[in-house]
């Protein structure tokens, strides 16, 4: 089976015409399939066997302008499993090459997924719609096309928790049981995930445009894309260059939230990278505890590339991949178009060293306005190798500072094993958060507020999935429940505070296909 593909995990199949159309649920546009054509094709979901709804997102339903009964209802239901296509929808599946762990595939592709269509809600945003385990497509490549429970409830609980932590990511509407069985190391039971996501326009899309026949397409890809997404480009001098340096800046911050809150993506190939700036693609994700750069968790990740200190330069080099999509459009001049190229490569890395170190300094509650910035820089950059050294568990530290901005700083010389480590550091910090004129106890509120008490740990989302493979999902819904609020202590669930146990691992992350 083919592992690490995005949503284009599959095999060999053939269309199912004649799906029943259901209600509208939403109303549908289909701009990218009708402006794009080249980069997609149309196609119909497989019929499952007893849809079942395990959860609905009926907040982000109602977001989006839908009826949460409605999409609840029996009719709503088949929707949500690829039993009948909603009333106007034109489902596609969608186009994209990649390169996966630096190897290139020139035809990836939606092999288990299908675009419904796009949402345009009432705020005036448009979304996509998307059906992930909906049976074989033109992409597929050899798999079964389906998805087992597990993984889809997964993906449901990455997106709903990093949506609650601040972190631009695609977002989850539903996941449906279908009544059937997929085989992967063992017969698992089946389902079907709705995501919804400002697009599904990837790296890996670029690079599919680009190899096209027509030359027009990329040009036309891209068009769309700075209208859709990054319309101040639409008026700069180089267009595709302000879109390039546009995704690039996007990313840059968007890696720098990852890695604020220890988040690993697992799987960071081109055809995973959301032009959108968006999290997308929850495959063999994980939460780091005990911080170490080199923290790996994937089970086909054997080298370490996409470990969690890989990510940003990783990114940079998938950015390059961009680069290369949209070199004839940034200058005729084949020479100057890879300058241009390089120095938004180049100036990435400025970028997100911007953004991780104010990412780093608002998670120490530090203002280089108030105290010196040397001062200030020399403190944050001590943390990582403080932690390291110590063998710190990355969030709990964290989570302890805004007590200790308040003077009681036992909850971070607990993270330790010798309290008295971190002792010269903590010295050092409340001496620079004393040069501050802000209100007492502001600092520690305002660290509250940006450093999680709760992350999806390992060992509680496993323990989860397990359960609700088995058919309870109590407690998948009440780890749902305390990820919905993730800066908050709830007393009585301080279990969910702490990373894994002892006889936890080694802990492995896999694909779902």
């Amino acid at each position: 089976m083919v592992e690490g593909a995005g949503d284009g995990a599959g095999g060999p199949g053939t269309g199912v015409a004649g799906v029943p159309r259901g209600p509208a649920l939403f109303s549908l546009e289909d701009t990218f399939a009708t402006e794009l054509p080249e980069l997609c094709e149309r196609w119909e979901p497989r019929p499952v066997a007893d849809p079942t709804l395990v959860v609905l997102n009926k907040t982000l339903a109602s977001d989006l302008g839908g009826n949460p009964d409605e999409l609840a209802s029996p009719t709503g239901v088949a929707v949500l499993a690829g039993n009948a296509v909603p009333a106007g929808a034109e489902p596609v599946a969608l186009g994209y090459a990649g390169h996966q762990f630096g190897g290139y595939s020139p035809r990836l592709g939606d092999g288990r997924a299908l675009l419904l269509g796009e949402i345009v809600d009432p705020s005036g945003r448009r979304h996509d719609l998307h059906l992930k385990g909906s049976g074989r497509t033109p992409f597929a490549r050899g798999g079964d096309g389906r998805a087992a429970l597990g993984p889809m409830l997964r993906e449901y609980l990455m997106g709903e928790a990093m949506a609650a932590l601040g972190v631009p990511t695609s977002r989850m509407l539903a996941v449906v049981a279908t009544g059937e069985e997929v085989q992967r190391e063992v017969p698992l039971p089946g389902a079907v995930l709705t995501r919804v996501a400002a697009s599904h326009i990837r790296v890996g899309t670029f690079q599919y445009a680009a190899a096209h026949p027509d030359p027009g397409v990329v040009r036309r890809l891209a068009d769309y894309t700075i209208a859709r997404h990054h319309p101040d480009a639409a008026s700069a001098p180089n267009p595709y260059l302000a879109l390039l340096e546009a995704i690039a800046d996007a990313q840059a911050d968007l890696v720098a939230q990852w890695m604020g809150i220890g988040f690993i993506h697992g799987v960071l190939n081109t055809d995973n990278v959301s032009v959108a700036g968006e999290t997308i693609d929850y495959g063999p994700c994980a939460f780091m505890d005990t911080y170490d750069p080199a923290t790996v968790f994937s089970s086909i990740d054997q080298g370490g590339r996409y470990a969690y200190g890989n990510q940003p330069a990783i990114t940079q080099w998938n950015l390059a991949r961009l680069a290369e999509a949209l070199l004839g459009l940034l200058d005729a001049n084949t020479d100057t178009a890879v300058e241009l190229a390089t120095g938004v490569l180049h100036r990435f890395t400025d970028r997100y060293d911007a953004a991780w170190r104010t990412v780093l300094t608002a998670k120490v509650g530090l203002d280089v306005t108030t105290a010196p910035t040397e001062v200030v820089h020399d403190l944050v950059d001590e943390v990582p190798a403080l932690l390291r050294a110590n063998r710190v568990d990355w969030t709990r530290f964290f989570a302890s500072l805004s007590a200790a901005a308040d003077g009681d700083d036992e909850g971070v010389r607990n993270c330790f094993g010798d309290p008295d480590a971190p002792g010269l550091w903590l010295e050092r910090w409340s001496r620079a958060l004393a040069t501050s004129d802000a209100a007492p106890g502001s600092i520690g509120s305002a660290l509250a507020g940006r450093n999680p008490v709760y992350v999806p740990r390992n060992h509680l989302v496993e323990d989860a999935l397990a359960a609700a493979t088995a058919g309870d999902l109590a407690p998948f819904r009440e780890l749902l429940d305390v990820l919905a609020r993730p800066f908050t202590r709830q007393p009585g669930r301080e279990r969910y505070e702490l990373g894994a146990p002892d006889d936890f691992g080694p802990y492995q992350t896999f694909c779902g296909t």
